[in-house]
């Protein structure tokens, strides 16, 4: 008969500590069991966010919140949309955390602790849009493979760390240097150590930006777990998968990163355009840089009812990967014509922008109320969902509410 074999203490101390108190007997567990209460959690309890959330995944977490919820200048983590693509990493302890330095095109590797980097370099504080790429997948016909978000998977929190050019400068880096990838403590989902669930990076150029952020405070208070404590990187306008979370490892390449999820049809579309349902070869698919121009109606949510003769206050947030927004507008006639909003400029580079104005509608009925932003290229959303691609990638179709007026 084998001999039982018992659960470790350091696993017992972590049960403990997600229960809040402590596991009686539980000296007695068999090692490989985890108790009933942590083996379906809540995830709103776990994560602190609001009921109205939407759970598209558990193994991994994959939460979206929705357009009403976002109404807040600064959002608040109780709303903001969790992407994630391994196990959340456990019993960190953040006064032991390193950051290091290394790739073919440094220097020299060196390594950070959080105190130094927090008494070393001068700290920043911005607000940053991040995104999902495959944000409004669930609208593309045929279907695409992968988390069928709607809305949601859009935020812009409050991030105070300091500069990654500062880091990379200081690190020093050769004239070889053509992109950095991060790594990450979370584990990939098989618990294989040796997989990592995903590394990605971005050309040194965006690396260089001002506002690109190695951030280990959220809204004036340590990042949640969930959103990368204790370091993430926060790279605004990009894919929010270049952000990488719980970020213990920068690399510098002197080649376009290989990580995974940075090769294959990964967070890439067709470099030319293909008809929907076409095969693309890996090849002939192109890297997602800056995310296109978007906008949301935060206000009212969808289905609002308003009497006759009674004005309709609008608002929401607009947003346009590395460029500003340069106009805002409306449409209560499904596109025909439209009318402009009020246009707040962003509250630095890469923030989304605020919009707001008061509708009139000319009779009882139904109606929709459409919203488009114009970038500084002058490049506006369509009003339907924009060309086909295999992975589902950057629909930025007008957002769009229902109104009944009676």
């Amino acid at each position: 008969m084998k001999r039982r074999s018992f659960v470790k203490n350091s696993v017992l101390g972590s049960f403990a500590a997600l229960l809040g108190t402590e596991i009686v007997y539980g000296a007695k567990m068999l090692e490989g069991y985890t108790p009933l209460a942590l083996q379906d959690p809540d995830p709103f309890e776990l994560f602190k966010k609001h009921k109205d959330m939407l759970v598209l995944n558990d193994k991994p977490w994959n939460i979206e919140s929705a357009a009403h919820l976002l109404d807040d200048k600064i959002t608040p983590n109780s709303v903001m949309f969790i992407r994630n693509n391994g196990r959340i990493p456990e019993n960190i302890d953040a006064s032991n955390w390193v950051l290091t330095i290394d790739g073919e095109s440094v220097k020299q590797p060196k390594s950070y602790s959080l105190r130094d980097l927090k008494t070393k370099f001068k700290q920043h504080t911005y607000q940053l849009t991040l995104e999902c790429g495959g944000n409004g997948r669930s609208e593309y016909d045929p279907p695409a493979k992968g988390n069928q978000w709607s809305v949601g998977a859009v935020h812009c929190a409050s991030w105070t760390g300091v500069r990654l050019k500062d880091i990379l400068n200081d690190v020093g880096m050769k004239d070889d240097a053509v992109y950095i990838a991060y790594h990450s403590a979370d584990t990939h989902l098989s618990g294989d150590p040796s997989k990592e669930p995903i590394s990605r990076g971005c050309p040194v150029s965006k690396a260089m930006e001002a506002e690109t952020l190695l951030a280990f405070q959220m809204n004036g208070k340590d990042i949640p777990l969930a959103h990368g404590y204790p370091l993430r990187l926060v790279a605004g306008g990009w894919p929010a998968s270049v952000s990488g979370k719980w970020v213990n490892r920068i690399s510098v390449r002197d080649i376009v990163h290989d990580g995974p999820k940075m090769t294959g049809t990964a967070y890439r579309v067709p470099c030319k355009s293909v008809a929907p349902g076409e095969k693309v070869k890996d090849e002939d698919m192109c890297i997602i840089e800056s995310m296109p121009v978007k906008s949301l109606i935060t206000y009212p949510k969808t289905g609002a009812m308003i009497k006759k003769d009674k004005t309709l206050s609008i608002r929401g947030h607009a947003w346009a990967g590395d460029f500003e927004v340069s106009k805002m507008e409306y449409s209560i006639d499904f596109g025909a014509t439209w009318e402009t909003c009020t246009l707040d400029k962003p509250a630095n580079r890469l923030a989304w922008q605020h919009f707001s104005a008061d509708i009139k509608f000319p009779k009882t009925g139904y109606y929709e109320v459409w919203a488009r932003a114009t970038d500084s290229n002058g490049v506006s959303q369509p009003m339907v969902v924009p060309g086909w691609n295999p992975k589902g990638y950057l629909n930025n179709a007008c957002h769009r509410i229902a109104v009944k007026v009676s």
